[in-house]
C-alpha cells in the first residue's frame, strides 16, 4: 500500500485491565492481518493467551526473544530458535491473523525471507526419497545427526527408520521406509521414545537463522576479512565457522552470513495494521542503551571482534520510519507520542470500558463477598469470574455457594455474550477485570478478588514427573566402571564382547577381577549385575574370583540388612499400632492458603502436598520424607502441612540446622501467613536472651502458633501447650544427640522431613511402607538448567560474570571459603568491579553482623555476596542467578551441587563458574568431579548423580549412619535389594527363609544366538540399558511391555532378538519353581533345581511318571526330559509346557 493511501494514524486510550487484548482482538476481526509490538516480553505472551481466549478462531503467534543478552557468547536455546523460525514462516506466508512481537525483538535484525523460504522443505506419506539427496538437504539446512533424537534440529539414521525433530514442530517424527518410500509418518514421545499417532506429511524449516553450508560459510569469511583487521586464522570464533562448527553466541554475527539482512517489518505483509502497545518508545531507548553499554564491556577481546550494534539491532528512528508504512494503531496506557510522528488522531476504539471499583474478598469479615455483592447489586451488569483453572473454578464455586452466591458455570467467552445469567464463572486467562458499560458486563479476574496475590499461570503443559526416568542404571556405564556381580563380587566392566560359542553370535558384559581374571557375563544374566557406588570408582574393593572373600562380605551384609529390616518393622509396627491426631481439613481455606503460591504446583509437587494433606487427615501418626533438589519447591510442601495443623488448633515446630537457614524460613512464613490470623516467632541465636524467654513463655501458654529456630528448639526448656506438628529440614545435618530427641519426637507427633540429599531411588521403593517419601524431580516451570563453566583464575572471566549479571539487575554469590585471606579477596575485587556493592558473610561473625549482611543482600541494598559455605543450605534469593566458587576443585560432588543449587532459582539464565587452579596442579579426582558436574546442567540433575557420596549419604540418611560400611563392600545397588528382599520376607512373616537374602537366579540356555544384534541396536549404551531392563524384568507382562517398545522404536524383531526375549519369558517362568539352569538342546531338555525348590517333590515323581520312559530324575535335583527338538522355537514351547505341568 502506498504510504499516501494508509488510513490516518489512530490512537485508543483508557482500555482498562485486560481490555487491550479484546480491542486488539476486535480490531484483526476488521482489520487483519494485525502485527502488534509490545513494549515488554510478558505483556506480549499476556496478549497472546488473552486474544486467543476472546477470538478462538483468530490465528495469533508471537514472536520470542532469544533470551540471550546482546554480544552473549551464549547461543539461545534450541526450542527458541524452533519457535521464532516456525513464527517467521507463518508472518512471510501471510498464515496468521495477529503476530505479537515484543519491541526488544522487533529490533533483531534478521535472516532475509528469501532463506527461510529456499530451505523449507515437505516430506509426505508415499513419497520416494533420494536418500543421499534427503542427507545432504538435511545437512544444508543444519540438521545434527545423533544416535538418539531429543531436541529439535536432530536426525538418526537407522536402517529403515529415520527420526527426526523438525524445527517449529512440537514433537519429533518417525519416518518408516519400505525400501525408498515413506510408508509411514508418527509422531513419538522424546522420553519414552515410542509412537504416538499417524500423520500424513511434515515440514522442515531450516535448523539456524543463518546457513552453515560451503556458500554461507564462504560468504561469512569474506565478510569477515572486509570488516575486520588482522589475520583472521588466528581468532578461534573465525576458525570455527570455517569447520562448519555453530561457536556459542554466533548468532550476533549473523550479518555475515548474508548478502543483506531483513527486519520484522520485511516480513509483514503489505497490507497488515501495525499496532504499538503501551511506551514502546520508551522500551526501544532502554533496549539500546544497554546494547551500547554491552558493545563497550565486550568490546576488549582481541580474539573475538564485534559488530557495531546499528549493524546487528534496527535504530529508534529507523524503527519509527519503517512503521510509517503501514496503517498504523496506538494503544496507549496514557498519552505521549513518538519521537517521529504526526499527533495522532483518536480512533473510534473497538470497545470502550471502565476500570473496575473494589472487590476484594475479606477474609477477616463475616461475610467475605461482601464488596463483590455488593458491586453485583449496585451495577446492574452481568458479571463474569475468571478463574485461573478448573481446579480454581470449582474450589471458587464451592466458596460462592457457602457465601449464597451461585454463579452459572459458562466455558467461552463467545458462551458467556449469549448467555442472560447475570452471573457467570468462567475459566480463563485473563490477567485483569474490566467494565464494559456499553454493552452492560463485566469481567471480574483473581487478581481482584484475591488483591495482592501473585497468581499468573503458565501455558505450558504439564510436564511429566520425571521420576521414571531417573535410573536408566547401566546405560552411563563406562568402560573402566566398577560393578558387583551377585555370585562373584565386585569387578571392572570392560566393555561389551561377542564370542561365537558353537551356537552362533553371542553378546557377552566381559568383567575384569583382582589379579586380570575375567569373568564374561551373558546377557541375558544382567538381571546379576548392578552398578558398584561404594567407595570411589577408582579406589573399588575388587574381588579375586573363588577367593571366598566375596561369600564372606556377603553373608556380614546378609546380617546387617536382617538387622535393619527388622528393627524397621518394629518401628513401623509400633507407629500403625498408636494412634496419633486426625486433622480435620478446611478446604476453603487451605483452597485460600494456597492461592498465595505464586507459581503453577509441579505434578510432583501436587503428588507430595496431597501425600501430605491425606496422611495429616487419617490419624496415623505421619512420618513422610520430601527428597526434592535444590529449589524444587519443598517448603511449600511443608507451608501447606504447617497451615493444616495451625486451622485445627495445633502448634507446629519447624527445625533448621543453620541460623540463616530458620532466618530465611522465618521470611517466608511470615510473607504467606501475613494475611491470617498467625502468631508466628524465630528461637535462634538471632535473639536475645529477653526475646527468648518471651517467646517460650507464648509457646507453653499457647498463644503462639508456629515457631521457627535450630537445635535450640530440642532444649529441655521448651514447652509446648499442644504440639502437633515439626518439620524437620535436612536432618543430616544434625548431630547425633539431636537425632536422638527427634527420634523420641517421632513416636508422638506427626513429622515431616525435608532434604535436599538425593535419596536413591531404589533405596526409596525398598522401603516403600517403612518410611513414606515423596520425590519432587520436576522443576518448576520455566526454570532453565544453570550454565556450568570450569576454568582457571580469570580475573577477565570474572568481571564479564559479575557485569552480565549486575546487568539484568541481579545479584552474585562469590565463594571464597577461607575466612582468614577473605577480606583480602574483598579489596581484589573492589579494584576488579568497581560497580558492585560488596559484603562479606561468614560463619566465624558475630550474629548481629551477619543477620544485617544477609537482610541487606535480600533487600537488593548489596549485589555481590562474597561468603564462605555458610551460604550452602536454602538461602533463597531469586534475584542471585550468578555464583562463582573459588577453588571449586577443593568441593566434593555433593557440596558443588548444593552451591550451585543456590542460583538459578526463578526463570533467568542462571550461570555457575568454577575457578580452578591450572589444570597440572589438580588431581585427577578433583578433574573428575568438576567434570561430572559440569556434564550435570540437566534440571533436578542431584537426583540424576549416580554420584557415590550422595548414595551412600543417602542411604546412610535413611538407615542410620553404621550402614555405610557394610554398603561399601557389597555396593550399594546389591545392599537396596537385599534389603527390600528381606523386609519383603519379613512381612509375609517368611523370618526363616532371611538367609537367603540373595534371589534365586536361572540361567537359560536354548542354543540359539539370543542377543539384540548391533546392526539393530547401534548405539552400546541404548543396548546396555536394554538388556539390563530385560533382565530385570519379572513378569510377562513388562517383557511384553519391552518387546512393544523394541518394535516401535527400532524395526521389527531380528530373529536373535525373538530368541532372547523368549529366554526371558522362561526364566520367569523357571525362577518361581526354583529351577537354577535350563538347558535345552536338539534332544532333550535339562532341569538343574536349586537345594529345597518351592516345588512338591511328588508333582516331579508325578510327572515322570505320567512322561514314562521320556523323563527321569538325571543326578540330584536334575530333571531330564527327551525329545527331538530341532528348531529353537520348539525347544523354547517344550521348556515352557514342562513348567507349567509342574506348576499345576
Amino acid at each position: 500500500m502506498h504510504r499516501d493511501s494508509l488510513p490516518a494514524r489512530r490512537r485508543f486510550t483508557q482500555l482498562a485491565g485486560s481490555a487491550d487484548a479484546l480491542a486488539l482482538a476486535r480490531l484483526a476481526a476488521v482489520e487483519r492481518p494485525l502485527a502488534v509490538i509490545a513494549a515488554t516480553a510478558l505483556d506480549a505472551q499476556r496478549l497472546v493467551d488473552e486474544i486467543a481466549w476472546f477470538s478462538p478462531q483468530l490465528r495469533v503467534c508471537l514472536l520470542p526473544d532469544w533470551e540471550t543478552l546482546p554480544y552473549d557468547q551464549f547461543s539461545p536455546h534450541q526450542d527458541l530458535i524452533s519457535e521464532r523460525l516456525a513464527t517467521l514462516y507463518r508472518i512471510q506466508r501471510g498464515e496468521f491473523d495477529i503476530a505479537v512481537v515484543p519491541a526488544p525483538t522487533a529490533l533483531v535484525r534478521l535472516c532475509p525471507p528469501s532463506y527461510i523460504a529456499a530451505h523449507t522443505f515437505f516430506l509426505q506419506q508415499g513419497d520416494r526419497l533420494d536418500l543421499e539427496k534427503l542427507k545432504a538437504q538435511l545437512v544444508t539446512a543444519g540438521y545434527q545427526n545423533v544416535t538418539q533424537v531429543v531436541a529439535p534440529g536432530e536426525v538418526c539414521w537407522r536402517g529403515g527408520l529415520i527420526d527426526l525433530f523438525p524445527m517449529g514442530s512440537p514433537l519429533p517424527y518417525r519416518l518408516d521406509l519400505d525400501d525408498d518410500v515413506v510408508d509411514s509418518i508418527k509422531t513419538f514421545d522424546v522420553d519414552s521414545q515410542r509412537t504416538v499417532y499417524a500423520v500424513k506429511e511434515i515440514r522442515l524449516l531450516p535448523a539456524r537463522e543463518f546457513p552453515l553450508d560451503e556458500a554461507g560459510r564462504a560468504r561469512f569469511r569474506g565478510r569477515w576479512r572486509e570488516l575486520f583487521e588482522g589475520d583472521p586464522s588466528k581468532k578461534r570464533l573465525y576458525r570455527d565457522v570455517s569447520n562448519g562448527v555453530p561457536a556459542a553466541g554466533i548468532e550476533y554475527y549473523l550479518p555475515l552470513f548474508f548478502e543483506s539482512v531483513a527486519t520484522v517489518f520485511d516480513y509483514l505483509p503489505s497490507d497488515a495494521t501495525l499496532a504499538l502497545h503501551h511506551d514502546v518508545s520508551a522500551a526501544i531507548n532502554e533496549f539500546w542503551r544497554d546494547a551500547n553499554s554491552r558493545y563497550k564491556m565486550a568490546g576488549g577481546d582481541p580474539d573475538r571482534p564485534l559488530l557495531a550494534p546499528p549493524q546487528l539491532f534496527v535504530p529508534a528512528e529507523e524503527f519509527f520510519v519503517r512503521a510509517k508504512d503501514f496503517a498504523r494503531v496506538d494503544i496507549t496506557a496514557e498519552t505521549g507520542t513518538d519521537p517521529i510522528s504526526e499527533k495522532p488522531e483518536m480512533g473510534s476504539v473497538p470497545v470502550s470500558t471502565q476500570p473496575l471499583p473494589a472487590v476484594a474478598v475479606d477474609r477477616r469479615a463475616s461475610d467475605p463477598l461482601a464488596a463483590l455483592k455488593g458491586f453485583l447489586e449496585t451495577s446492574k451488569l452481568r458479571v463474569m469470574i475468571a478463574a485461573e483453572s478448573p481446579g480454581r473454578r470449582e474450589t471458587m464455586a464451592a466458596y460462592f455457594a457457602e457465601y449464597g452466591l451461585k454463579p452459572e458455570s459458562c466455558s467461552t467467552f463467545d458462551e458467556f455474550l449469549k448467555n442472560q445469567s447475570g452471573f457467570l464463572l468462567c475459566v480463563s486467562p485473563l490477567a485483569h477485570g474490566f467494565i464494559v458499560p456499553g454493552e452492560g458486563w463485566a469481567v471480574v479476574t483473581e487478581a481482584e478478588l484475591y488483591a495482592g496475590v501473585v497468581r499468573r499461570r503458565s501455558r505450558a503443559a504439564e510436564k511429566r514427573s520425571s521420576v521414571e526416568g531417573m535410573l536408566r542404571d547401566l546405560s552411563e556405564l563406562k568402560v573402566g566402571d566398577p560393578v558387583v556381580h551377585e555370585q562373584h563380587g565386585i569387578g571392572r566392566y570392560q566393555g561389551l564382547v561377542s564370542l561365537d560359542l558353537e551356537d552362533g553370535q553371542s553378546e557377552f558384559l566381559l568383567l575384569e577381577y583382582e589379579g586380570g581374571d575375567k569373568l564374561y557375563v551373558p546377557v541375558a544374566q544382567l538381571g546379576l549385575i548392578g552398578r558398584y557406588s561404594g567407595a570411589q570408582p577408582e579406589e573399588a574393593p575388587l574381588h579375586r574370583l573363588g577367593s571366598g572373600q566375596w561369600d564372606k562380605a556377603k553373608a556380614r551384609a546378609a546380617r546387617q540388612v536382617r538387622d535393619t529390616a527388622a528393627e524397621l518393622l518394629a518401628l513401623y509396627a509400633r507407629r500403625a499400632a498408636r494412634l496419633g491426631h486426625s486433622f480435620s481439613i478446611g478446604m476453603h481455606d487451605l483452597e485460600g492458603f494456597a492461592a498465595g503460591f505464586g507459581f503453577e504446583e509441579t505434578p510432583d509437587q501436587a503428588q507430595a502436598i496431597e501425600a501430605v494433606i491425606t496422611d495429616m487427615a487419617s490419624g496415623k501418626p505421619m512420618d513422610r520424607l520430601v527428597c526434592g533438589d535444590v529449589g524444587f519447591g519443598k517448603t511449600e510442601v511443608a507451608l501447606r502441612a504447617a497451615f493444616v495443623a495451625v486451622a485445627d488448633g495445633k502448634q507446629v515446630v519447624i527445625l533448621c540446622p543453620t541460623t540463616l537457614l530458620a532466618e530465611q524460613h522465618f521470611q517466608t512464613f511470615s510473607d504467606r501467613f501475613a494475611d491470617w490470623p498467625v502468631k508466628l516467632a524465630e528461637l535462634s541465636r538471632f535473639r536475645s536472651s529477653k526475646e527468648a524467654t518471651e517467646i517460650l513463655k507464648k509457646l507453653e501458654s499457647g498463644e503462639m502458633d508456629i515457631v521457627i529456630g535450630t537445635h535450640k528448639l530440642l532444649g529441655r526448656e521448651v514447652r509446648l501447650k499442644r504440639l502437633g506438628l515439626v518439620i524437620i529440614d535436612e536432618e543430616h545435618r544434625f548431630g547425633v544427640r539431636q537425632k536422638e530427641a527427634l527420634k523420641r519426637l517421632r513416636a508422638e507427633v506427626d513429622v515431616l522431613t525435608l532434604t535436599a540429599t538425593p535419596i536413591p531411588r531404589t533405596l526409596a521403593m525398598s522401603l516403600e511402607g517403612i518410611r513414606d517419601f515423596s520425590v519432587i524431580a520436576t522443576a518448576p516451570q520455566k526454570r532453565l538448567a544453570i550454565k556450568t563453566f570450569v576454568s582457571p583464575w580469570s580475573e577477565g572471566l570474572i568481571r564479564e560474570a559479575v557485569m552480565r549479571e549486575l546487568k539484568r539487575g541481579g545479584q552474585v554469590y562469590f565463594l571464597h571459603n577461607e575466612v582468614e585471606t577473605i577480606e583480602r579477596m574483598q579489596e581484589r575485587l573492589a579494584r576488579l568491579l568497581p560497580e558492585g556493592r560488596i559484603a562479606i558473610a561468614h560463619g566465624q561473625m558475630r550474629e548481629r553482623d551477619l543477620e544485617r549482611v544477609m537482610r541487606d543482600f535480600t533487600a537488593q541494598r548489596c549485589n555481590v555476596l562474597l561468603c564462605s559455605t555458610i551460604i550452602e543450605t536454602g538461602i533463597d534469593i531469586p534475584t542471585a542467578n550468578t555464583i562463582v566458587i573459588n577453588r571449586a576443585d577443593r568441593f566434593g560432588l555433593a557440596q558443588l551441587h548444593q552451591l550451585r543449587g543456590r542460583v538459578g532459582r526463578s526463570h533467568h539464565q542462571a550461570y555457575a563458574y568454577l575457578l580452578t587452579p591450572p589444570e597440572e596442579a589438580l588431581n585427577k579426582n578433583a578433574v573428575k568431579r568438576l567434570e561430572a558436574i559440569q556434564m550435570m546442567e540437566e534440571l533436578g540433575s542431584g537426583f540424576y548423580l549416580a554420584m557415590h557420596d550422595l548414595e551412600i549419604r543417602g542411604a546412610g540418611e535413611i538407615l542410620g549412619e553404621e550402614q555405610s560400611g557394610e554398603i561399601q563392600e557389597v555396593g550399594f545397588s546389591l545392599y537396596a535389594r537385599m534389603l527390600e528382599r528381606a523386609v519383603r520376607k519379613l512381612k509375609a512373616g517368611k523370618a526363616d527363609e532371611l538367609e537367603a537374602t540373595v534371589d534365586v537366579s536361572t540361567e537359560v540356555n536354548l542354543h540359539v544366538p539370543a542377543l539384540l544384534p548391533a546392526a539393530y541396536c547401534s548405539d552400546v549404551h541404548e543396548r546396555l540399558s536394554l538388556y539390563k531392563r530385560l533382565a530385570d524384568a519379572e513378569t510377562r507382562e513388562e517383557l511384553d511391555a519391552l518387546r512393544e517398545e523394541l518394535v516401535d522404536r527400532f524395526g521389527e524383531l531380528p530373529e536373535a532378538a525373538r530368541a532372547l526375549i523368549e529366554c526371558h519369558i522362561v526364566r520367569i517362568a523357571a525362577r518361581r519353581l526354583g529351577v537354577a539352569r535350563v538347558d535345552a538342546t536338539h534332544e532333550a531338555v535339562q532341569l538343574q533345581f536349586i537345594k529345597n525348590p518351592p516345588l512338591d517333590g511328588a508333582k516331579v515323581i508325578d510327572f515322570i511318571r505320567r512322561k514314562g520312559r521320556q523323563a527321569r530324575l538325571a543326578g540330584p535335583e536334575k530333571l531330564r526330559v527327551e525329545a527331538k527338538l530341532p528348531a529353537w522355537q520348539e525347544r523354547a514351547a517344550a521348556v515352557k509346557d514342562i513348567l507349567q505341568q509342574l506348576a499345576a
